[in-house]
């Protein structure tokens, strides 16, 4: 399951974990800030869920991994070499 909401600087989409009969542990919920110039992820450090693990992304990070879950193993350049 997950939510989408339109912030005044950012979209947010909350990931929420779901049993579906599996017999594992939940997961804590995974918020994803989407800004005009970053993606920000967010996940409550278990068990205690008092400190937020964080991870920010550029656009051309999110945009390599975007096409990192759809390519096999290797290693790839998106467009031109930097310099």
């Amino acid at each position: 399951m997950f939510t989408i909401e339109h912030e005044f600087d950012a979209t947010v989409i909350t990931l929420i974990d779901e049993k579906h009969g599996e017999h594992r542990p939940l997961q804590e919920d995974v918020t994803i800030l989407g800004f005009d110039d970053r993606v920000v992820i967010e996940q409550p450090e278990a068990p205690e869920g008092t400190r937020i693990a964080r991870i920010t992304l550029s656009l051309a990070q999110l945009a390599e991994l975007r096409a990192a879950l759809n390519l096999p193993e290797g290693n790839y350049r998106l467009g031109p070499p930097p310099g």
